[in-house]
């Protein structure tokens, strides 16, 4: 028959304890990887510790599918540093370096410019109608490390969805069909 017989064979013979064994172990998975970005959402006081880039618009600083790791602190932010920020009405955070700093004397905030190291001119465009600055609320955080390459599991999985279902799909029967 087959790996494939094999496995539906195996999937057959799983009596109801060791099927919520392994529904139960499935779950602390799932829950230690969700308590674990809570955890570095604490550390790094930004809403999204780990972003991939995923364009080449940071080259040859930081290539496409590099994953960066980031930081808020309340540090005022200057020029030279790469920050990533949200824009209103987008759902793709951007990886920019901060090109210019605006502080306003009367409340005292920071407004930055940022600009892509691989593009022309700043990222004015790329902002809300009629902003032409970021605050400190749009910024999820600032670089601090990164990781070349591995990011491109996520691109790929995100460019390909079918890629996704199949591997979810694999390791939900490798779970199901596991003998522990």
């Amino acid at each position: 028959m087959g790996w494939i017989g094999d496995t539906v064979d195996s999937v057959k013979s799983i009596q109801i304890r060791q099927l919520l064994t392994q529904a139960v172990s499935l779950g602390m998975i799932v829950t230690s990887a969700l308590i674990i970005w809570k955890g570095l959402m604490c550390i790094t006081g930004s809403e999204s510790p780990v972003v991939v880039v995923l364009s080449g618009s940071m080259e040859p600083g930081f290539k496409r599918g590099d994953i960066l790791f980031l930081h808020m602190s309340k540090d005022p932010i200057r020029a030279g540093e790469i920050v990533v920020f949200n824009i209103d009405g987008r759902e793709i955070p951007i990886v920019h370096r901060v090109i210019k700093v605006h502080e306003r004397k009367d409340t005292g905030e920071v407004d930055v410019l940022t600009k892509g190291d691989n593009n022309y001119g700043d990222d004015r465009l790329l902002y809300a109608q009629g902003q032409l600055y970021l605050q400190r609320n749009h910024i999820m955080g600032r670089a601090v490390g990164f990781l070349p390459y591995v990011g491109w599991v996520t691109i790929i999985m995100t460019e390909k969805p079918i890629i996704k279902y199949i591997l979810i799909g694999a390791l939900g029967l490798l779970v199901i069909t596991s003998k522990d």
